[in-house]
């Protein structure tokens, strides 16, 4: 099996982690030999507000107040990853990006570059009240009612957008998947679509 893409989109609280997690875990069991490399935004964000430069020191002024961070910012969280770990060998499995239209551009450019096959992007489709419940019930910090509903409108406003980049684009394999279903349908649905073995 080559190296496949996927790139899961959704709303805050909508599963993302979860299935990117499930579907990483999957790819390893049929096929131990192949390494899934796998970049979440959010994550890399968390681990690089912890140094002292002065892009760090304000992007965690920005992290502190719940603020979104640049684009720029963002498009370097996932592309330090590739530029430094990617061999070309690897399932790539992306969570949380892109965030924004401009940045799907950027992305785009990656698969053409590494001569990638057709990336799957996975449209994880739960309801605002649902991903605000949820996000509520996991007890994060920054599950706030007023923070939540800042990352709700963010989505609509900004991520929204990002999604008719790919809806009729011929250069990915575009699915929507209902995801207030439990996680195993979730995935076992994913795994239906995208035709893995």
């Amino acid at each position: 099996m080559t190296p496949q893409t996927f790139i899961f989109i959704g709303r805050s609280g909508a599963g993302k982690g979860t299935q990117a997690k499930m579907i990483q875990e999957y790819l390893k069991k049929i096929n131990p030999q192949r390494e899934v490399l796998a970049i979440q935004t959010g994550a890399e964000f968390r681990a690089f507000i912890q140094g002292d430069s002065l892009t760090q020191k304000l992007s965690r002024e920005i992290y502190e107040k719940a603020a979104f961070q640049p684009e720029f910012l963002a498009v370097y969280m996932w592309t330090n990853v590739l530029v430094n770990k990617y061999t070309a060998d690897e399932h790539l499995v992306m969570d949380g990006l892109p965030r924004q239209y401009h940045e799907a551009g950027v992305l785009d450019s990656v698969f053409s570059f590494y001569k990638l096959e057709k990336p799957h992007v996975i449209y994880l489709d739960v309801s605002k009240e649902e991903a605000a419940n949820r996000m509520l019930a996991r007890k994060r910090v920054d599950d706030v009612p007023e923070e939540i509903e800042a990352r709700l409108k963010w989505f609509e406003v900004q991520v929204f957008p990002t999604l008719d980049f790919y809806k009729d684009n011929p250069n990915y394999d575009y699915h929507v998947i209902a995801g207030e279903r439990p996680p195993e349908e979730v995935h076992a649905d994913i795994v239906a679509k995208t035709k893995l073995p």
